[in-house]
Order: C-alpha cells, then structure tokens, then sequence
C-alpha cells in the first residue's frame, strides 16, 4: 500500500491523512509522536496498522511470489507500489478520470493546509507529489514505471525495475484479482479500526 492507498484509507479526514501520509517519516514508538495533534497521532498509528494488515494478507503474500525471484525482500516494496495502480483504476473507488483528480486534488490541498506539522524528509517527497502530479498519474502505465524508478532510487539494493513493470504487464490479471481480494477486506478493516478510536 503505497501513497495513494493510504490517503483513500483516511476516508477524507485531514488530519489522519496527514498521519497517514507522513507515516513512514516518523520513526520510533507512539510516544515519539505526541509531537502532533490526536488525529494526526491517530493517522500514524492508522499507517502502521495499514501496512501490518498488508504484509500479513493472504492476497498479497500471493502477489509477492510474482516478483520474489527477482526482487527478494524487495518483492513487498514493488507490491506496495504497484497496489496503487490498482486502486487509482479501480472503478469502485473512482467512477472516472475526473472523479480521481477531484480526490488528489483534495489531499493536495489538505496536506498543504498542514505543512506546519510536515517533518522535514517529508517536504521533498510533498513538492515531488505535487509538481510531478503522483497521486494522479498511478492510474497510467507511464506513472507507475516512473513510481517503479522512484522506489529503485530509494532502495539502494534494487538495481533495475523493468522486469517488475514487465511482470506487472504479464501478471496483471492475475494482480488485479488478488487487489479485488485484498481491497474490499482492507476496507473494511481500516473503517473498523477508525470506529474504534
């Protein structure tokens, strides 16, 4: 679950997606965050369950042995990315082209309200999101190689990504069927979850 699925998993709400969105910026345990305001906290905490949820889920431990031969560890990383395709064409979520550009559109907006609470690794990534429109383009071929690129330049030990793009080429109805799995129970799970708190 990457950018995109985290912010459609805060069903609107700016500051958990704030928290969810930043989440993998702050580190350390709960008590690190009390820094931020409780519904921020609340999205940090939420990002940590996400990506808990994800790693443990039947379907995407089968999506990860498509690209485990060649990617290894790295294998739930490219799934990561690749779920955002999934979920930008996903016509459950967004009925059209212009209905996905509303919602990041939107997160653009909230998130940018909120820059006072950004730490600071979190700035580059934000104003890369926005200049280069990621949220939008996950839902075309050409956006999500680029994202592919972006994971091998944070990942010093992925040397190349085209074989991932080429096996979500050959795999994807396959991936889709697994995603269809994955995303109505991670759904509800996170609106559970939310009800909770």
């Amino acid at each position: 679950m990457n950018y995109l699925g985290h912010a459609y998993l805060s069903f609107g709400h700016a500051q958990i997606l704030l928290g969810n969105m930043i989440g993998d910026f702050v580190k350390g345990t709960e008590a690190n965050m009390d820094i931020y305001p409780k519904a921020v906290k609340q999205g940090l905490i939420l990002h940590r369950t996400i990506d808990s949820f994800t790693d443990q889920h039947a379907a995407i431990r089968e999506a990860k042995k498509i690209f485990r031969p060649k990617y290894g560890l790295y294998s739930g990383a490219v799934v990561d990315t690749l779920m955002d395709f999934f979920i930008a064409n996903d016509s459950s979520l967004f009925a059209s082209e212009p209905a996905l550009d509303y919602f990041v559109q939107q997160v653009y907006k909230q998130l940018g309200d909120q820059q006072v609470h950004f730490p600071a690794k979190f700035v580059p990534y934000y104003e890369s999101m926005i200049a280069h429109n990621w949220l939008f383009h996950y839902r075309n071929e050409n956006g999500i190689q680029r994202s592919l690129n972006g994971l091998m330049r944070k990942a010093k030990h992925i040397k190349e990504v085209d074989t991932a793009f080429e096996l979500l080429l050959m795999e994807k109805n396959t991936l889709q069927d697994l995603y269809q799995h994955f995303m109505g129970e991670m759904i509800s799970f996170v609106k559970i979850t939310m009800e909770k708190d």
